[in-house]
């Protein structure tokens, strides 16, 4: 039975930080989790990720790492991929966070990882790969309260203007995970894979036309911390 449950970003930064401190699960195996599943859907998407094309757009958080990871095995599975950063290479492979380790990860497989800062840069990178078969979004995470700025609003803006299939991780770029409203500008994706449970801006009036079908998946949080935070 699907979990009608939604949470919000408050409650789903203390389900991380439970997992973490209280329950000793590895921020990593949480964002392989995640990565994982984004990568099943991706594949499925694709009809099969062997032989597909996929543009990745990362940002320089938890967010990007899951984008990381979803790179990691599309490509294992035989999918020719390509990954945006909108970060510094070199200021992110000086990080000890999950996505910095990630990212060496991919770089240490030869995919290619193209930093792009600059906001027509990042529009003109876009650009040259919309003829790709998906790309993936995964820029900003359900923490972005603000409104959204360069170079994530002309990322968002000309990966809207694609007019390729689109999967999001977590949450669409740009969208309040509370309210369900745009900052200012949100990704249209295709298919939206959440974490845990939906968020509850997802439920409200509009919200859909960003999200596209919400997929929830499991990432191994314990049952009963969610319960406990969330509601049964």
């Amino acid at each position: 039975m699907t979990d009608q449950r939604a949470a919000t970003r408050e409650q789903i930064r203390e389900l991380d930080r439970v997992a973490v401190q209280d329950y000793a699960i590895a921020g990593l195996v949480l964002m392989e989790n995640a990565g994982r599943a984004c990568a099943r859907a991706a594949a499925d998407m694709l009809g099969g990720a062997d032989g597909a094309r996929a543009t990745v757009l990362c940002g320089r958080g938890n967010n990007g790492g899951d984008g990381f990871v979803a790179a990691r095995h599309l490509s294992n599975w035989g999918a020719h991929v390509e990954v945006l950063l909108l970060a510094r290479l070199d200021e992110l492979l000086q990080g000890e966070g999950e996505a910095a380790a990630n990212l060496r990860i991919i770089l240490n497989m030869g995919l290619p990882v193209h930093e792009v800062t600059r906001p027509d840069q990042v529009a003109a990178a876009v650009r040259e790969r919309a003829d790709c078969d998906l790309m993936v979004d995964a820029l900003l995470g359900t923490g972005t309260t603000g409104e959204v700025r360069e170079p994530y609003r002309s990322a968002i803006r000309a990966l809207n203007a694609c007019e390729r299939p689109v999967l999001a991780v977590d949450v669409p770029s740009g969208l309040d995970c509370n309210t369900g409203r745009p900052l200012g500008v949100a990704v249209r994706a295709d298919r939206t894979v959440t974490f845990v449970l939906s968020k509850v801006g997802f439920t409200q009036a509009g919200a859909a036309a960003y999200t596209g079908r919400v997929e929830v998946a499991e990432i191994g949080i314990p049952r009963a911390a969610v319960e406990r935070i969330v509601g049964s």
